[in-house]
């Protein structure tokens, strides 16, 4: 950082600064090639406040402990990369794992990190597939982000058309609407799928979390490798709360839970169930 041309003044310090500070706001661990990334997302809030140094910023951001800042800073930093059935294994064991539920309990699924809810809608759109002519079949989904910029995205449900090119034509048709006029380009989804779906702001690191009842599947998916072990323990632990006893829990690919839990054991291609308890 030190000698580079920057625009804003950008150091060693403030980074660092940035480092600790995202990490006690959402227990997210920023390593040390994530400096460009700070200086161009938060570099945006700097120039909107009017300020020419980094330090300007985080100094007023620790001086008003309660400010609405806050959340600007987060969901700057925060990583939203997501898309319509993602990982399509893991729609598959949904499918089959809700095949298996019988009424009247309410089927319920969690999407966990959902960013601009791409991944909330595709459980909602496989729900109603594998559920939605069943009698007395009922089911809800629970969609919840620490970002309230991309939970406003997903709750009003319309995306650029592009996003939409890899689905099947007969998803598209009776799950989307395609927008005309200054909308046209973009699709939305339609309102009775979009009425399935409750988002909830939420920071999985908080140390108590809503009233959210427990869950048929949990996707947390490409979320826990931001964090050290121990949060990763913790959070884990927190999910294995809101899981029902023949729930599954879906991750990433790239994460590895065995080392940090005994809650879980393997099922599947990054599925987990709740490990048999002891008596």
């Amino acid at each position: 950082m030190a000698g580079e041309a920057r625009e804003l003044r950008f150091t060693l310090s403030d980074f660092r600064r940035i480092r600790e500070l995202v990490q006690q706001q959402t227990g997210i661990a920023l390593n040390d090639t994530k400096a460009h990334m700070a200086y161009a997302r938060l570099g945006k809030r700097v120039r909107a406040l009017g300020l020419r140094r980094f330090a300007e910023y985080l100094d007023q951001l620790v001086q008003q402990p309660d400010g609405d800042e806050w959340q600007h800073f987060i969901n700057a930093l925060t990583t939203n990369l997501t898309s319509f059935f993602r990982e399509p294994h893991h729609f598959d064991l949904l499918r089959e794992h809700a095949g298996l539920h019988r009424p009247p309990r309410t089927y319920r699924v969690w999407s966990a990190a959902t960013a601009s809810g791409e991944e909330a809608y595709s459980i909602a759109m496989t729900l109603q597939e594998a559920l939605g002519g069943e009698p007395g079949q009922r089911f809800e989904v629970c969609a919840s982000d620490i970002d309230t910029q991309v939970l406003q995205l997903a709750t009003n449900a319309i995306y650029p058309l592009e996003r939409t090119e890899k689905l099947p034509a007969a998803t598209l048709k009776r799950h989307f609407d395609k927008g005309i006029g200054k909308q046209r380009g973009k699709v939305r989804i339609k309102p009775a799928l979009r009425e399935r779906v409750a988002f909830y702001h939420l920071n999985l690191v908080a140390p108590d979390w809503p009233g959210l009842g427990t869950f048929d599947v949990i996707f947390c998916r490409n979320v826990l490798i931001y964090f050290d072990k121990p949060t990763q323990a913790a959070i884990l632990a927190h999910l294995a709360d809101h899981l029902q006893d023949d729930g599954l829990l879906l991750l990433g690919h790239s994460e590895n839970i065995l080392h940090l839990t005994d809650a879980f054991v393997p099922c599947g291609r990054t599925a987990y169930r709740l490990a048999p308890r002891s008596s």
